[in-house]
């Protein structure tokens, strides 16, 4: 299957099966999340480390279009490292990103300290979501397994997500990078009719306590809506050991 991103560089382009639900000429903000993570995980640290936080502002709608690369370290210590990452078209920045990294050590935990235990069905036990559930080119490169609720449809919902398609040609996906691919699906899995109703992200936060383990990514998740065109999409991230982090996105609504 063909990657997503092809990079050279800074210079990055773009396959159109990058592209969103809301128009065949803009990304799914999946792609550009892990386009992301993926540039700042290749800036080198001093010591180990993981990535402890990745917030994106999605300042206009990323083309389906060839993008560069700025890369900018803003703190370097020796427990933590801040980076800023960039995403541009034609020289106009569509993404602003900052990327917080921890130090990685190995600590002896007291007992009571373990992962939140999982009581929700493993993706081998939920239902199979449709491949174009979301009608968008992005999503049929995503396997979906609904736990709770189900995908697209309104109230709480929990669903499993697995990328399909490689992300960066010649690069693996990073355990980062699968769970933000995951956890910009928050919106579509605790969503408003999508027949009615527009619900774009604004941003993403994803927090991590641990970095995820295997495939699958499940997103257990509820939407706030208020009355005035803000909302909020809110997600627990987990893997088959239990939740090791959280997600949210800050909604725009408007009635189609």
């Amino acid at each position: 299957m063909d990657p997503i991103f092809r990079v050279d560089g800074d210079r990055v382009v773009t396959s159109p099966d990058a592209a969103g639900p809301w128009d065949p000429r803009m990304q799914h903000g999946s792609a550009p999340a892990a386009l992301v993570v993926w540039a700042a995980e290749a800036i080198p640290s001093p010591v180990p480390m993981q990535i402890a936080r990745v917030t994106i502002d999605l300042m206009r709608p990323v083309p389906v279009a060839p993008l560069t690369i700025e890369r900018e370290i803003l703190r370097e210590g020796r427990k933590i490292q801040l980076c800023a990452i960039k995403l541009l078209a034609d020289g106009v920045v569509v993404v602003g990103a900052t990327v917080l990294k921890i130090k990685t050590q190995s600590l002896a935990l007291p007992p009571e300290i373990a992962d939140v235990p999982l009581e929700l069905p493993g993706p081998d036990q939920s239902m199979v979501e449709p491949a174009d559930n979301a009608g968008s080119p992005f999503t049929k490169c995503i396997s979906m397994r609904a736990a709770h609720g189900r995908f697209g449809m309104v109230g709480p919902a929990a669903i499993w997500f697995r990328i399909d398609q490689p992300l960066i040609a010649g690069s693996p996906i990073s355990q980062a990078m699968r769970a933000v691919v995951a956890a910009d699906f928050s919106n579509g899995t605790s969503a408003l009719d999508f027949r009615q109703w527009t619900f774009i992200n604004a941003d993403l936060s994803v927090n991590f306590a641990r970095q995820p383990v295997g495939e699958w990514i499940l997103l257990d998740g509820e939407c706030w809506i208020g009355p005035d065109g803000a909302g909020l999409a809110m997600s627990r991230l987990a893997d088959r050991s239990g939740y090791f982090g959280r997600a949210v996105q800050s909604l725009v609504i408007e009635k189609r």
